[in-house]
């Protein structure tokens, strides 16, 4: 199948899955995560349509951005751990940052995206699981908390929601009450109305898992595999 033809499939079982909770699947955004993908495979997903792209790393971004710097009204989002030494190379090259895990971080990127002149989205990462390879904010500790009391000052800085990768699971209904808990930890935080934070994004579900995560309320769903098919042997993503 081409590109094209796993995009149309994919944005089928997106709006199946909307309908079966009531949702109207306009208000998901599907995301290519195009890490390790070369341009020319990222100008296809374009052309069919697809606005919203996923990179991993900094460095390879800017190795590939000139390539794609023709395709007007593309967006282009951090979804890996960001160094805090790379922040403002981050806050220059993308519109999102969608993996912030720290105050620091995020008082990194707000210095940066006051340098640049811009407002910068960006989301905030949670490790629901126990596994250490997973980056993001852990439940227990006190960093959301000083994150969300950190925001009104924050100004160049406009937080979005949470994002969050779920433990992986053979059967993807294994992810459903991870994605529950991002979704009431999100809802909690509207509740308490703090000044400056929007909290309508929920950035959850990957290509085994999209569905169920849709089901539970995902507003954005990270798509890599179904996409652009199996990344290349040796492929892994670091540190940006």
């Amino acid at each position: 199948m081409s590109i094209a033809d796993n995009i149309a499939e994919i944005s089928e079982r997106i709006a199946r899955a909307a309908a079966r909770v009531g949702r109207n699947p306009g208000s998901i955004t599907l995301m290519a995560v195009s890490k390790t993908v070369e341009p020319e495979r990222i100008k296809e997903a374009y052309a069919a349509g697809l606005r919203v792209f996923g990179e991993n790393r900094v460095q390879e971004f800017e190795g590939k951005s000139g390539a794609l710097s023709e395709l007007k009204n593309a967006e282009w989002h951090l979804i890996g751990h960001l160094q805090s030494n790379k922040a403002k190379k981050a806050a220059e090259g993308f519109h999102a940052v969608d993996s912030v895990d720290s105050v620091r971080l995020a008082e990194k990127l707000n210095q940066a995206a006051a340098e640049a002149g811009k407002k910068l989205d960006v989301l905030i990462e949670i490790k629901v699981g126990q596994e250490e390879s997973k980056a993001g904010i852990t439940l227990d500790s006190p960093e959301l908390e000083n994150l969300l009391r950190a925001a009104p000052q924050l100004e160049s800085l406009q937080i979005r929601g949470l994002m969050t990768v779920p433990p992986f699971t053979e059967n993807p209904e294994g992810a459903r009450p991870y994605f529950r808990l991002l979704r009431d930890m999100r809802d909690q935080i509207v509740v308490r109305k703090l000044l400056g934070i929007q909290m309508d994004v929920l950035s959850m579900g990957m290509s085994h898992d999209f569905e169920v995560a849709i089901e539970e309320g995902s507003t954005c769903v990270r798509v890599g595999t179904a996409v652009f098919g199996i990344r290349p042997q040796g492929a892994r993503p670091t540190p940006a």
